[in-house]
This record gives C-alpha cells, structure tokens and sequence, in this order.
C-alpha cells in the first residue's frame, strides 16, 4: 500500500482542501498570517504522513513523523477557532470542520499505538 491509501492520509488530504476553498474568503490582509497558516498546518498534516509511512521500517522515527503530523493536526485547530473568532467562519462551517480535525486526530493516534499494523514494529 502506498501512503496515499490510508485513511489518516485520505481524511487529512481532504480536510486540507476544505480549508483551502473557506480561506479564499477570508480577508485580503489575513493573506500571510492567518490564511498562509491554516493552509500551511493543514498541509503539513498529509506531508507528514507520508514521510513517515517511507520510515516506517525504523519504528521511532514512523511515530515522530506521526506525532509532527499530529503536532500540525492541532495548529490546524487552533487556527480554525482564530478564524471562528475572527467571524471568518460562521458556526456550522467550524464546527464541521473541528469534527474533521478530531477524526483525523483519533486516526493518526491509532497510527502511533499501531505501528506494526502499518509495517513498523511496536516500541515498548
């Protein structure tokens, strides 16, 4: 399998398009602060799992990649309540979005208790 075709990936490759399409409306001077930083956590999710997927033979390093992708995982959150905040997003749209996050979260976490599942070893 390719790293293209785990979930963590396929939910994280999605949820990052998403934030893409409602960060065009967010305001022209947001363009390289909040805008570029959503945009770029939430991207940083999918880069990061597929690093690690290509160290999964070295169990330490396949759970730090997944754990920097977990990292960007909750920035991208924190940038979503910002935008919330802000009124860039109405109430529906983060929420949906916050679900998105969690689902995404609670699978790299799997990944990370799982390593072997994803043909890594377990680390005691």
């Amino acid at each position: 399998m390719d790293f293209k075709g785990l979930l963590a990936y396929q939910k994280g490759f999605e949820l990052a398009m998403e934030i893409f399409q409602f960060s065009k409306s967010f305001p022209k001077e947001e363009k390289y602060s909040l805008t570029d930083q959503i945009r770029r956590s939430a991207r940083s999710v999918c880069a990061c799992i597929g690093e690690s997927y290509r160290k999964r033979l070295y169990p330490a390093h396949f759970i730090s990649k997944l754990s920097d992708s977990d990292m960007e995982n909750s920035e991208t959150q924190v940038w979503l309540d910002f935008a919330f905040e802000c009124e860039y997003l109405d109430k529906e749209s983060h929420e949906k979005l916050t679900e998105k996050v969690k689902e995404v979260g609670k699978l790299l976490n799997y990944m990370i208790l799982n390593p072997e599942k994803f043909g890594s070893k377990k680390i005691n």
